[in-house]
């Protein structure tokens, strides 16, 4: 049987999957609250949200305020890694009730004698919460509520808003109905802001044709820090598979000195919890993640779970995998690509408890290692049930650490993974071209509730993705979409040497790089500088001193006039900190236009002005309407605006 309490509590946001599944955010951010709020006829009612750290036993309360048809909001702010719950409490609040009521009473000229009496009985239990100072005046009231000789002072305290504030501190939840218990995970700041940088430690040699190592990377960290990125990536790092691997442009038959796929994981030499004998020991792994700590740098590992033929796996654990009748492996495929290098997981074996618990002790072993950030390969492969297992154990002993899912694949499979738990996402934004869609895939992720769990990753290339739009492509078209993935996302990376030295020769009709690195070593001139590499340092050092572009969410796209010109206003948690940004998606071309500034947003009118300072250039201008006259060319296809007020 349903209880006494008439209060309705109902659509309450944010809330996913009906509460299954948590929200995220970083530490310090805000997490507001929305709900409707109903109770039968016309008794005052209130709402409060209440929350809590995981860690805490009391809960902490702040009074939600009505906004419009029933709907109420509040706010809280998060302050500690791991997490929350919050839950919404409603009342109907017979104080302030009684005070509504007998406040209309007394303007219609009616007589309050008797509701006197019922407000001092009303105030009786609240003296016993209240301060010394507060039981005084309580008990002052209540004597005069009693007494029929003060009755024109009596009417005037009861309506006072001294009156009501006390109430309101103060309330009496009698049959009070509360909501359920909704999750959100707190990560750090790294989680939604970062700057990756990827580059294949074998590539990293002085010498050309000759196999890189770690003490090579050492070499590098300066530059990679120089230019404002930190996180390094590395493809895997572990001994490659010899039986079926792959040689140069991912042909079949490998030549005697070829290297082979990467992620073509496990030979003699071992599998997941070992390292590539070229690239050097153990020791050289953790002096490279210490000397990168030093340089503000944190390397990312790949987290690939996959097996070479070769794999220690596959001899000690054979029923890992699901052989045919003709004793083979059946190779792993993502249609039309296939890796005959490399056997699939069988994720449905009766062993799967020891399948799952030395995927989790890999990690802990790496983790051990000094590694808090994985790039976790194909994750839409395995299943959701087991990320959501695996990335909660790493969390309850290590909440630095962070997983970003490189799945390329259906929207779906793609929310889901966020929700089991990974804290970044690669995205769509490789292929998102047009301001169209790219507008539609901003308000996407970032006004549907998919701003609550899924953090984008913008990568304008990958090993794998040589999109048609970079291939032989001018440097203005390098130079936009890292100014694109930069500004519209706070967590961004690009495949780097190839990307900086504007390598995109392509394999015929596909989106995938001639010789690519994936098969071979590359030599590359690490001391190479070009307008590119200097305007990628520039726009990573904006990131690093502007608020408004360590976030994704807070994004109002602003009209131009021009396809061919995209704009958006971005903004800080306090709005201490506005930028606005206006691209050129034409690399060819000058393009102008007018943008209309979004005086609402900004809180000034018509007339009044605003300095916007060029961070690219440092000229600034006054602007004193709401459209304003920008041009655009090539040779630097964007304005990045500090907006000055």
């Amino acid at each position: 049987m349903q209880n006494q309490s008439r209060i309705v509590i109902e659509n309450i946001a944010p809330q996913l999957n009906c509460g299954a599944v948590f929200i995220k955010r970083v530490i310090n951010e805000i997490v507001t609250v929305t709900a409707d709020v109903l109770v039968d006829g016309h008794d005052v009612i209130q709402a409060s949200l209440l929350y809590k750290h995981k860690s805490e036993k009391t809960w902490k309360e702040t009074r939600m305020h009505p906004t419009n048809n029933d709907g109420y909001t509040a706010s809280f702010q998060v302050t500690k890694q791991g997490f929350y719950e919050y839950k919404l409490q409603g009342w109907v609040d017979y104080p302030l009730n009684w005070q509504h009521g007998i406040g209309r009473k007394i303007d219609d000229y009616q007589h309050v004698k008797s509701e006197l009496l019922e407000g001092a009985e009303l105030l009786k239990p609240i003296v016993k919460k209240a301060t010394t100072e507060e039981k005084k005046y309580l008990n002052s009231l209540i004597a005069i509520f009693e007494d029929e000789t003060k009755y024109a002072k009596a009417i005037k305290e009861a309506v006072s808003n001294k009156l009501k504030e006390t109430l309101i501190k103060y309330p009496i939840k009698q049959l009070a109905q509360e909501s359920k218990s909704l999750p959100v995970y707190v990560d750090r700041l790294k989680a939604r802001f970062s700057t990756w940088y990827e580059f294949f430690p074998r590539s990293a040699s002085e010498t050309e044709g000759k196999h890189g190592t770690f003490k090579d990377c050492h070499r590098l960290l300066p530059r990679v820090a120089k230019m404002g990125f930190d996180t390094l990536y590395f493809p895997p790092i572990h001994p490659i598979g010899e039986v079926n691997r792959k040689g140069k442009n991912n042909t079949t038959v490998a030549e005697k000195n070829d290297v082979g796929s990467t992620w073509g994981i496990g030979s003699k030499h071992g599998g997941h919890k070992d390292i590539h004998p070229e690239l050097g020991s153990l020791e050289d792994f953790k002096e490279l993640i210490k000397d990168a700590k030093k340089q503000g740098i944190e390397i990312a590992m790949d987290y690939a779970l996959q097996a070479a033929p070769d794999h220690p796996w596959v001899k000690d654990h054979p029923d890992w995998f699901k052989w045919r009748p003709d004793g083979t492996v059946q190779y792993a495929e993502n249609p039309p690509k296939k890796y005959q290098d490399i056997l699939p997981i069988y994720w449905e074996t009766a062993d799967y408890k020891n399948l799952w618990q030395e995927c989790l002790d890999t990690l802990f072993y790496w983790i051990d290692c000094g590694i808090n950030v994985f790039r976790v390969d194909n994750p839409h492969t395995k299943p959701y049930y087991f990320w959501g297992w695996i990335i909660t154990e790493v969390k309850k002993k290590h909440p630095d650490v962070l997983f970003l899912a490189e799945a390329f694949t259906r929207p779906k499979i793609m929310q889901q993974l966020a929700k089991q738990g990974y804290t970044q996402s690669y995205t769509y934004f490789t292929w998102r071209e047009s301001k169209h869609e790219i507008i539609e895939y901003m308000n996407e992720l970032t006004k549907t509730d998919q701003k609550e769990y899924m953090r984008p990753n913008f990568w304008p290339n990958t090993p794998d993705i040589n999109p048609f739009h970079l291939q032989n492509a001018p440097e203005a078209k390098f130079l936009l979409r890292y100014a694109l993935a930069a500004t519209l996302s706070s967590n961004i990376g690009i495949y780097g040497p190839v990307f900086e030295q504007m390598i995109s020769q392509p394999i015929n009709g596909k989106e995938e790089y001639y010789m690519s690195e994936k098969f071979q070593l590359c030599h590359y001139d690490w001391n190479k500088e070009n307008r590119l590499t200097t305007i990628i340092s520039l726009i990573n050092s904006i990131r690093k001193n502007n608020e408004s572009f360590q976030q994704t969410n807070n994004i109002q796209f602003c009209e131009t006039g021009n396809d061919n010109l995209i704009a958006f206003y971005k903004w800080n948690q306090d709005k201490t900190n506005e930028t606005l940004t206006v691209i050129s998606l034409d690399a060819y071309h000058t393009q102008s236009g007018s943008v209309q500034v979004p005086l609402h947003q900004l809180n000034i009118h018509e007339g009044q002005k605003i300095e916007v300072q060029d961070l690219i250039t440092n000229n600034s201008y006054n602007w004193y309407n709401e459209w304003n006259y920008v041009e655009l060319n090539p040779f630097i296809p964007f304005h990045i605006f500090k907006i000055n007020k």
